[in-house]
């Protein structure tokens, strides 16, 4: 089963963040997840994909502009009806904007049909409400917490996809 992960990332933290949460997809048996940039985006990848998450850094206390442009533009190019959406996002500082830039994210992908997820306070510790969240000056502290979303997120999507 196929999961994708697509991001922006200006300064290479949303990636790293990408590339952390692919690893814990790719725990799960049976899974195949690949990270893209939402400008190199594999369209037979994401078509093929029963989820895919989009993740993007915070500026002026939202999503990058980028991606809320490709949300309203480019992925109306692929297959992303009837998929699990997930989100994440990365931010300078503590309230830099990342609930609203996964919020706004999450609810382009509901518009697209997809459903959403994002483990919530169902499976325990650490608790991940709309999706996780990185701060840019400490990645390291949060490359757990990316891992267990991926591997959370790829057993959901088994289990409703399987």
């Amino acid at each position: 089963m196929k999961i994708a992960v697509l991001y922006y990332s200006q300064t290479g933290n949303t990636k790293r963040m990408a590339e952390e949460i692919i690893c814990g997809m790719n725990k799960v048996e049976g899974v195949q997840a690949k990270a893209f940039s939402i400008d190199d985006a594999d369209k037979a990848w994401i078509d093929e994909s029963a989820g895919i998450v989009v993740g993007s850094p915070t500026y002026a206390g939202n999503l990058a502009g980028v991606v809320k442009v490709w949300l309203e533009s480019a992925a109306g190019n692929y297959d992303l009806s009837g998929k699990l959406a997930g989100a994440f996002a990365t931010e300078n500082y503590v309230h830099g904007g990342a609930d609203l830039g996964m919020l706004t994210i999450l609810q382009h992908l509901i518009f697209a049909g997809m459903m959403a997820y994002s483990s919530g306070c169902a499976k325990g510790d650490p608790v991940i409400h709309l999706g996780p969240v990185a701060l840019g000056g400490s990645l390291d502290d949060f490359r757990e917490t990316f891992r267990i979303y991926g591997e959370r997120f790829a057993a959901q999507t088994k289990k409703v996809f399987g």
